[in-house]
């Protein structure tokens, strides 16, 4: 599966690189595969980080190149560790040993044939936790499908309705068309989640979105799309951690986080959809602070 490096078209940018012979793609990727950080995170949604914690993996590099990413340093500018395969599976089990309640897979796209080697490899040596593929959802179809059977758990972003929005924050083409398309094929493939006793997401997918300020409109169009497009019972993870770093210091629309009015607008339009399941981000004490967990709330 490695050898598919060789003329990678991994992802929708289809940039058919040699990758074996270390050149780059859009995603700034070779044949190395980099990681940023392992750790066990508590701060995802709690059917995900519950009270041991997500096993979390940052992968270094990204097919997007949003000016307001919160990791941006390992995102664009490439900071992380080279790591082998064996190495990456070892860090699974060593996640496993240490109580988490899965394997969380950050950023993973431009690793996917890596990732599915190491998946193999752990699960040979006794991995038997969920595996998160975690995602901005800018996926081809194709490559979804290869995941099939290796991942339990699709968290894929859903970030723009309007295509202009995509170009000019994220430097990327036909994202909703792509991304949609994505999402139904994770979707057919492990369903609405399910949970364990402990109320632990064990299989299916949650939708993520992230709320830009000045842009209320474009979550609403995502959110009545998955309304309109998606089972009654879908999963909505609802964002409002935005703040302004990396470019979005210097855009006018994004140098400034989320006002409660905007928040509200989001909060009344969702219980106006009546999407019945899902996760929204609460207020902090102050009016345009939020703080990061989430609450069950519609």
């Amino acid at each position: 599966m490695i050898e598919k490096l060789r003329n990678c078209k991994i992802c929708p940018h289809n940039c058919n690189v040699n990758r074996l012979n270390g050149n780059k793609g859009k995603c700034g990727c070779d044949d190395k595969l980099k990681i940023a950080l392992a750790s066990l995170h508590y701060y995802e949604e709690p059917c995900i980080s519950g009270k041991k914690g997500s096993g979390t993996i940052f992968f270094t590099n990204c097919n997007l190149k949003c000016i307001y990413c919160q990791n941006y340093e390992i995102s664009q500018q490439g900071k992380g560790k080279e790591i082998t395969i064996e190495e990456l599976a070892n860090i699974f089990l060593n996640q496993q040993e240490r109580g988490a309640n899965n394997i969380n897979l950050v950023t993973p796209t431009s690793y996917v044939y890596q990732i599915i080697e190491a998946i193999k490899i752990a699960r040979n040596k006794g991995l038997n936790i969920p595996i998160i593929y975690n995602t901005n959802a800018y996926e081809n179809e194709e490559t979804i499908e290869l995941l099939n059977g290796y991942i339990d758990i699709y968290l894929p972003d859903l970030k723009y309705y309007d295509n202009t929005l995509a170009k000019k924050y994220s430097n990327i083409d036909n994202y909703f068309s792509i991304a949609t398309k994505a999402i139904f094929k994770m979707y057919k493939q492990v369903g609405t989640p399910v949970f364990n006793n402990n109320g632990i997401i064990q299989k299916g997918v949650i939708i993520r979105h992230l709320v830009l300020p000045n842009h209320i409109l474009n979550s609403k169009h995502i959110l009545h799309w998955i309304k309109e497009n998606m089972p009654n019972d879908v999963y909505v993870s609802v964002m409002a951690q935005y703040f302004p770093t990396y470019k979005a210091k210097e855009d006018k629309l994004l140098s400034r986080k989320l006002t409660k009015k905007e928040y509200k607008e989001i909060e009344s339009y969702l219980y106006l959809l009546n999407l019945k399941n899902g996760y929204i981000q609460e207020l902090g004490e102050h009016e345009e602070e939020y703080v990061p967990d989430f609450n069950l709330s519609f």
